[in-house]
């Protein structure tokens, strides 16, 4: 087993060159925070950016910032937090990840409801495919980017398409306050509804949950942000539909995106659905452990390995996914990790892996065991 650090994208552009001609698969890393979710990759070698870090451009008046893939999110965390700014598409904080795997993964949290998906923040980035060839896609401004939008598809591909070098995001404001209303002993069913029923109407939430167990009782939470007056004022619009609102904002909200009120073992899934179908799959496993986000549409469901046909068999019927985000390494290898394709979606993945990486040596198997 070699470990490469690379220190820079044109030494990536070398080791995947020698890589691809050597038919050796690599294995794509950050800081490996991520590593449990997907397939095991079976490779001869590992590929870490995490020696490629910096902040190369921050321009906080044009709501732009761009880094190396290596580069800690705590990092530019940080430093937008100096500027009353954040990265608005609020990634879980699953230990000491890159900027890189953030993108790699394509993970968001419960503001993508308002705010949209890492996609949709992603401007621009620098890579190496499967080839060694060093390419560039989108750019600083979205009305500048021309041609295909590499971007979206990049954005939760696991490192299985290239090596992410350099990356350019679009950062937002961070707000002056924000409200958290609650009602609690609702049923999945009732609470889901009300969520709905409060998303539908013009008071722009920014996050929308249910949880079956919150101190001892079902509760039904959502969030305002904005101004101060703004808040205050939705809030009060609010206020008839919710028995209150709780103190610790922050912290509540935190633990809905990363998933951390629940244990992830023994297999933690994450399952998108239409918001309007989230019941249905918690009303099929009426004693998991779960948290409900995205007002219905995003659910953390914790299930023993052996209801894994069943779960699928459930989303399917939704139209939804799911994905296996923890598991032992047995179990990840022995099912479908992520939702399994078949006909056209599947030989379509598989014309763009080839496209990207012809000889299949990025991460092979992290996705599907084909590819």
């Amino acid at each position: 087993m070699t470990d490469f650090a690379p220190t820079s994208a044109e030494e990536i552009a070398d080791i995947v060159k020698a890589a691809a001609a050597n038919r050796e698969p690599l294995e794509i890393l950050g800081n490996a925070t991520k590593r449990v979710i997907g397939r095991p990759v079976t490779a001869p070698h590992r590929l870490s950016t995490t020696k490629l870090t910096g902040v190369t451009l921050y321009e906080p008046e044009e709501l732009v910032l761009s880094a190396k893939a290596g580069t800690p999110l705590s990092e530019i965390e940080t430093l937008l937090a100096k500027h009353n700014q954040q990265l608005a598409f609020e990634p879980p904080h699953w230990g000491e990840q890159t900027i890189g795997g953030v993108i790699a993964t394509g993970f968001s949290g419960p503001r993508r409801i308002q705010a949209g998906a890492v996609r949709d923040h992603l401007l621009g980035f620098s890579a190496v495919n499967g080839r060694g060839e060093l390419f560039k896609a989108g750019g600083r401004v979205v009305k500048n980017v021309t041609g295909y939008d590499l971007s979206k598809l990049m954005a939760g591909s696991f490192g299985t398409l290239a090596v992410l070098t350099d990356i350019t995001l679009k950062v937002l404001p961070r707000p002056e306050a924000q409200a958290t209303l609650v009602r609690t002993n609702q049923s999945a069913r009732d609470g889901i509804a009300l969520l709905n029923k409060a998303l539908g109407q013009p008071y722009e939430i920014t996050a929308a949950a249910w949880l079956p167990d919150f101190n001892g009782t079902s509760i039904t939470a959502l969030r305002l942000e904005g101004f101060t007056d703004s808040v205050a004022d939705r809030a009060a619009s609010l206020c008839r539909q919710f028995d209150l609102a709780i103190a610790d904002t922050e912290h509540f909200w935190d633990g809905i995106r990363d998933a951390s009120l629940l244990e992830p073992q023994p297999a933690l899934w994450r399952i998108s659905v239409p918001p309007n179908r989230g019941g249905d799959i918690l009303a099929a496993f009426p004693h998991a452990k779960a948290i409900t986000d995205w007002g219905g549409g995003l659910i953390w469901l914790n299930l023993n390995d052996d209801n894994a046909t069943q779960l699928r068999a459930e989303v399917a019927k939704t139209g939804g996914h799911a994905t296996l985000v923890s598991a032992s390494e047995a179990t990840r290898s022995t099912i479908d990790v992520f939702q399994p394709q078949t006909g056209a979606l599947a030989a379509l993945t598989a014309r763009v892996k080839d496209s990207f990486d012809p000889h299949r040596i990025l991460n092979p198997g992290r996705m599907y065991a084909s590819l």
